[in-house]
């Protein structure tokens, strides 16, 4: 599933549809790799800066279509993406989108393009954009779609971050992406629910956040085998869990904190 490459040799000219402080980092990234880029941007001021380290600029999205047989989307969503290739000819052309989608929209882009004619990847970015161009920082995207195509154009896409291909099910990089955006937003949340409980209680809040940022970390790990069974001598019984979530409840109610989370979430982490 993890797909890791070295930077690629040979220049390959591509466009990329969407300068967003994303669309932005990913257009460097290409562009300092020795890559032909078009850009297009809805707002063409974005664009000077990449005009000066070599980027071409594309009058419309047609014409940035029309530079390069290999096209990468990064735009706002799904909608996005259609209006802005609406008048564009994509005969022959090699589409990816980057844009944060749904299963069931990726499924349709795919089968949109290729009744426009052409081949279809879609991607979920996986990174924030200080993460694009960052080898150690952690960030990748994933892909899904054919995987002979995404073999063809592997080390062009591997070079603003890792490139993981996931499955020929063209929605299945935006199942990734969403379940895992999901996590962290419920993540963010617990810690933002955390901040709650203690505020004007006379916490240190830096000393206090450390405090979640290590715990989280610790606790991570565990959250890989929420897909299997806890194995016997790992589960938390049922008792010790009802009884830890009514803590939490409790512990909420004194602090006048809303328990919505927290009923959402009761009992469904086992196994600590």
């Amino acid at each position: 599933m993890s797909d890791n490459a070295s930077a690629p040799t040979t220049p390959t000219p591509l466009t990329l549809l969407g300068l967003g402080a994303m669309g932005t980092a990913l257009a460097r990234t290409w562009l300092a790799a020795g890559h032909p880029l078009t850009v297009w941007n809805r707002s063409p001021g974005r664009s000077t800066e990449l005009a000066l380290d070599g980027a071409r600029v594309a009058g419309t999205a047609a014409e940035a279509v029309a530079a390069s047989p290999l096209v990468v989307t990064c735009l706002l969503d799904d909608a996005s993406v259609r209006e802005a290739l609406a008048d564009a000819d994509l005969t022959g052309k090699d589409l990816v989108d980057l844009t944060t989608s749904t299963p069931a929209e990726s499924r349709t882009r795919a089968a949109w393009a290729a009744e426009r004619g052409a081949r279809f990847l879609d991607g979920g970015i996986m990174a924030v954009p200080p993460m694009v161009g960052a080898p150690d920082a952690g960030g990748y995207i994933l892909y899904s779609g054919p995987r002979a195509l995404f073999d063809e154009h592997h080390e062009v896409l591997a070079v603003p971050a890792a490139a993981r291909y996931v499955g020929e099910d063209s929605g299945l990089a935006a199942l990734y992406d969403v379940a895992l955006l999901s996590a962290m937003t419920a993540m963010f949340a617990g810690a933002r629910h955390a901040f709650a409980l203690v505020e004007g209680a006379g916490v240190d809040e830096k000393e206090f956040g450390a405090l979640v940022a290590g715990w989280l970390t610790a606790m991570a790990p565990a959250t890989a085998g929420f897909g299997a069974a806890p194995s016997a001598e790992d589960a938390t019984s049922p008792a010790v869990v009802e009884a830890g979530d009514a803590a939490l409840l409790r512990t909420a109610q004194e602090q006048g904190v809303d328990t919505a989370l927290l009923i959402a979430s009761a009992g469904s982490v086992t196994g600590i």
